[in-house]
């Protein structure tokens, strides 16, 4: 058996998976945490929280193991979260997720001074607010003497790595989400150092997935017998463990991710660049992983449920049934956290456009959600070309497995049917099966294949309302 740890944007988990990669029952624990956010754009968390969080799920989980059961630790954590280092491997920053849009004039004053589309190429990343040169150089601005102090820039990974090990390295899968890392030559890349300000000393080093640490230090091994002398592999990014577990892993299948953001990915093993609008990460040095993640998600209906006073959801859920597509009279923009894909614009923030005085909150949160449904929808134009002729949309995330509604949504929105993943964790099992590979108990993990979820339909109707809110929507955009 493997051992899976989930380090996400909002909660911790951790699993026991057996040698066919399926969850053991009763072998599960969960911490939910929530971001520190700021009125200028700030999303932090703080390390020792998350940390904390990590290594209680791992205590229930381990402890329930026996010493000759786990073969193997696998971590995934979020892409993209900048967490600085000192001489003693203590943080001595927050970690600042994809979401915190301070840096916005730092991306654009980049976008002025570079080449982006041959640094595009190259990284697989935009110039934008979400990645590291940009947010380098706003600290290095807005905080110089914090930044003094650091010695070596990482991640909650390599923060995981170094509270239980003594020493930490970088994955390839983590490195190609920071903006920094040159994804054909495998290595940092020269111009994206310069123009975030470091140097490649102050990065931990690059090494591949199936290099495993073994030998976990104090208080750590009496804590975890079972896990003293196993292999642990380096974080890789949570979407590209998602697609593994949610076994979208070749250009047939399309992965629809809704969790707190939401993204539409795809696996490939060549080396392509992608269009603009869309970026390339990697699994490993072997398999990439083309897509585009908008910043809105999960994020915009927990913000409605928490400023609209709005009824249970299963209340919610009935009274969005009985609705019509686009039938509230709104258009909303719904970038409460900036934008990513497709358009790149940290700085944008949230609209909302057509309100009356016999708007109510339901009607909010359903254009809302539409709203999210649509920007995907742009994001699938652009990916779309890139799959098989005849792919197929594979959806998991906890934001819309329970609601069934806004699955029917973005089916319509997209005009494409929606598979539902078997697999209720697939960010875990993903990192689980990615272990086993590196073990050598299967073959390929990419290779996985299991029978489908249920399938919602589009309507052709409902989605030709889609696409005329789509324009309207456009319109809105440009306009503000």
């Amino acid at each position: 058996m493997v051992i899976a740890l989930d380090v996400g944007t909002s909660s911790a988990r951790a699993a026991l998976y057996d040698a066919r990669g399926h969850a053991v029952e009763g072998r599960f624990h969960q911490v939910p945490y929530e971001p520190t956010t700021t009125r200028d754009g700030g999303v932090e968390h703080d390390p020792r929280v998350l940390l904390d969080a990590a290594t209680a799920c791992l205590d229930t989980v381990a402890r329930a193991a026996r010493h000759d059961d786990v073969r193997a630790v696998g971590v995934t954590t979020f892409w993209h979260g900048l967490l600085g280092f000192d001489a003693h491997h203590k943080p001595v920053t927050p970690i600042f997720t994809w979401a915190d849009s301070r840096s916005a004039a730092d991306a654009a004053l980049l976008r002025g001074a570079l080449d982006e589309a041959a640094l595009h190429a190259r990284t697989g990343c935009h110039l934008h607010s979400s990645y590291w040169p940009a947010k380098l150089r706003w600290l290095a601005r807005d905080r110089p003497a914090d930044v003094r102090r650091v010695v070596r820039w990482g991640s909650i990974g390599e923060y995981l790595e170094l509270t239980l090990f003594g020493e930490a390295e970088t994955s390839v899968s983590m490195a190609s989400g920071t903006g920094l890392f040159d994804q054909d030559a495998l290595r940092w890349d020269t111009e994206a150092l310069a123009a975030a300000g470091i140097e490649p000393a102050q990065l931990f080093p690059v090494r591949d997935l199936a290099q495993g640490r073994r030998g976990l230090r104090a208080p750590w091994a009496t804590r975890w017998p079972a896990l003293r002398s196993v292999p642990w592999f380096p974080a890789v990014g949570d979407g590209a463990a998602s697609n593994v577990g949610s076994e979208c892993t070749d250009p047939g299948r399309i992965a629809l991710n809704v969790g707190t953001s939401a993204a539409l990915r795809l696996v490939t093993a060549a080396a392509r660049t992608p269009p603009r609008g869309l970026w390339r990460y990697r699994i490993d040095r072997r398999r990439a992983l083309l897509g585009g993640a908008t910043s809105e998600g999960g994020n915009v209906y927990a913000w409605c449920r928490g400023i609209l006073q709005l009824p249970d959801e299963a209340a919610v859920e009935r009274e969005l049934a009985g609705r019509l597509p686009d039938d509230h009279g709104l258009t909303v923009l719904p970038f409460l956290a900036g934008e990513r894909a497709p358009g790149w614009r940290g700085d944008r923030r949230a609209a909302i456009a057509g309100l009356s005085l016999d708007t109510t909150a339901v009607d909010i949160l359903h254009a809302a959600l539409e709203a999210v449904a649509l920007r995907l929808s742009l994001v699938y134009e652009l990916l779309a070309p890139l799959a098989d002729a005849d792919h197929v949309i594979v959806a998991s995330g906890g934001a819309i497995s329970r609601s069934p509604h806004w699955r029917r949504m973005l089916a319509d929105a997209l005009g494409r049917p929606i598979h539902s993943s078997a697999e209720s964790e697939a960010t875990g099992r993903g990192a689980a099966l990615l272990a086993l590979e590196a073990v050598g108990d299967i073959a390929d993990a990419t290779a996985v294949r299991g029978a489908l979820g249920e399938v919602v339909q589009p309507d052709a109707a409902r989605h030709a309302r889609y696409r005329a809110a789509l324009e309207r929507h456009r319109r809105l955009d440009e306009r503000v």
